[in-house]
């Protein structure tokens, strides 16, 4: 007769039991929702690559941030989607008075104060070449390219975001966005800075909802390189130098490693970022019936948590969030 001291099943043995003694578990305060808005009136287009995400004019936005936050959803994060006209070599509609997008952010916080909105900045929504930043001869420029996106940050606080995203991954843009807001007197408005963003394969749908894949080239020359960790531990502590507020990595699933190590190493929160493609794959294989697509979900969100993510940037958000009511 097999005799054991420790049956670790009977810690599985019911779910209730199960569910007492989980070391991690999700909750929609978890999650930022990240939203799209475009020009125009009365209109909601599905993204095709994204099952189930919509690009909206303001209109209908707020329309369905109603929706949102009913849900239980407390925070989103607006890109905006720019026609070809607005664009052009230095991203100067992102800074502008009254345009679309801070337009669209003040309209959204006259209607809903306490929703916390997040924004994005940088230059490939704006911008004719589709980079992060201003191109010149074929290069990326780094220091001209962060006075725009210094700009671009303190119009977005002034139009009432409560989160700054600087995702361009342009050097030294965190601390100069810190003290640009600060001598503005937006002392209070956060940035969480997309601290770790590699150079991925994941982003082609949210290319597809910004109509903003590069004109030229690829990112490689500022995005990270996936084959590395410890710069994300460097890229990690000039944030944090600089002021940041919270720390990002983007992709989150195929960097669950770089989540945890930053975890472990920075006391700020982690935010994880569960990008287009992410959503996408799993959003395909469920609609061909290759998978349970909730199941799907809520392990792969459950793995940014045990990973060491405190705030999940997520697609999912209204689908978790039903699943967590």
């Amino acid at each position: 007769m097999l005799i054991l001291n420790r049956r670790p099943r009977r810690n599985r043995v019911s779910a209730g039991v199960r569910d007492m003694v989980a070391e991690h578990s999700l909750s929609v305060n978890d999650f930022i929702f990240p939203m799209f808005v475009q020009e125009g009136k009365d209109i909601k287009v599905e993204i095709s690559s994204m099952p189930g995400i919509y690009r909206f004019s303001l209109d209908q936005l707020l329309v369905e941030i109603e929706d949102v936050v009913a849900h239980g959803i407390k925070s989103i994060c607006l890109f905006p989607n720019y026609p070809e006209s607005k664009k052009d070599a230095v991203g100067s509609e992102s800074y502008k008075e009254g345009t679309l997008y801070l337009n669209a952010l003040s309209e959204i916080k006259n209607k809903f104060p306490e929703l916390v909105v997040m924004t994005d900045v940088a230059l490939d929504p704006y911008s004719s070449d589709g980079h992060d930043g201003i191109v010149k001869d074929g290069k990326i420029l780094n220091d001209e390219s962060v006075e725009v996106l210094v700009k671009m940050s303190v119009a977005q606080a002034k139009a009432g975001a409560d989160i700054i995203g600087p995702s361009d991954m342009m050097d030294g843009r965190v601390g100069a966005i810190r003290q640009a807001l600060d001598a503005e007197g937006f002392t209070h408005t956060s940035i969480m800075s997309y601290t770790a963003k590699y150079a991925s394969a994941f982003y082609g749908p949210f290319r597809d909802a910004l109509e903003s894949a590069p004109k030229f080239g690829d990112k490689k020359t500022y995005q990270m390189n996936p084959a590395n960790v410890k710069e994300a531990i460097l890229e990690a502590e000039l944030d944090f130098e600089e002021g940041a507020d919270m720390l990002m990595v983007k992709p989150a699933f195929s960097y669950l490693d770089v989540i945890k190590t930053l975890k472990e190493n920075f006391p700020l929160p982690i935010t994880a970022y569960n990008v287009s493609g992410e959503y996408a794959m799993i959003k395909a294989a469920a609609q061909n019936g290759w998978i349970d697509g909730d199941k799907a979900m809520m392990e792969m969100l459950i793995s940014m948590k045990r990973a060491g993510a405190d705030i999940i940037l997520t697609y999912f958000a209204k689908d978790a969030a039903r699943l967590l009511s």
